[in-house]
């Protein structure tokens, strides 16, 4: 760096004493502080988190050390969404200090690969953002297999059968279902390996058009609630 800068010097006195030196200092200043090393320098700026299943909230920390000789002031930390909120124990970082930010994922109903970033500002002229990214990986509790039962306007009213699955490692005792509409009878019976539920769904009548709701609550903790649908179609609708 300061035989970039030595050269840097050599050029600017080659210039004469006017506008282009004026402009070549401001950008010799540029040089520099481009080239300098960033002070705050985070330990990771990307992490892989895998939350317990079921679990409402999980935390990212990321690390921080200021490794320069001045101190850093943190400007703004900035979720990249309203489900993630940053915490910051405290603005101004003194050399050799250490510190970290934790950011709060709101899982809610979210399952899959969730990506989220935080977006940090400071006074350091190196470095004077970085985007903290973290991945969290969601397991599904229930999956449902299909999530929509239809039947042709006038087909024979059978009972057809929505598959639900819990997660490997997840034991649930029972799952309750209702349906929004009496034109529909909803059973839960044992599926053939563990961990599995076939719920029965069966119009009581197929010569007139009808929607339900099926709700699902799993007897876990905290409660979760899944959604599927059943429907008699219109005579003459195509199938979905």
């Amino acid at each position: 760096m300061f035989q970039l800068i030595d050269t840097a010097r050599l050029l600017y006195f080659a210039f004469p004493m006017n506008g282009k030196r004026l402009l070549f200092s401001s950008a010799l200043c540029f040089l520099v502080a481009a080239s300098a090393p960033a002070a705050l320098v985070f330990e990771k700026t990307e992490l892989d988190l895998n939350p317990e299943m079921g679990a409402a909230k999980v935390d990212a920390v990321f690390k921080y050390e200021n490794k320069g000789t001045t101190p850093v002031h943190i400007k703004a930390v900035r979720p990249s969404c309203g489900c993630t909120t940053a915490a910051l124990a405290k603005n101004d970082v003194a050399p050799g200090e250490k510190g970290q930010i934790t950011a709060t994922f709101d899982i809610g109903g979210r399952t899959g690969i969730q990506v989220k970033t935080i977006t940090v500002e400071t006074d350091d002229p190196a470095a004077p953002q970085t985007v903290l990214t973290f991945k969290a990986n969601i397991a599904q509790l229930l999956e449902l297999q299909p999530t929509f039962v239809f039947w042709q306007a006038n087909e024979p009213a059978q009972a057809k059968t929505i598959v639900a699955k819990t997660a490997k490692g997840i034991t649930v005792p029972k799952i309750d279902v209702t349906s929004s509409s009496g034109d529909f009878t909803v059973t839960v019976e044992p599926g053939s390996t563990a961990g599995e539920f076939k719920i029965q769904v069966q119009p009581k009548d197929t010569t007139k058009p009808v929607t339900a709701n099926l709700t699902i609550k799993p007897e876990v903790t905290p409660a979760k609630v899944f959604y599927a649908n059943a429907k008699v179609l219109p005579p003459g609708t195509a199938k979905p």
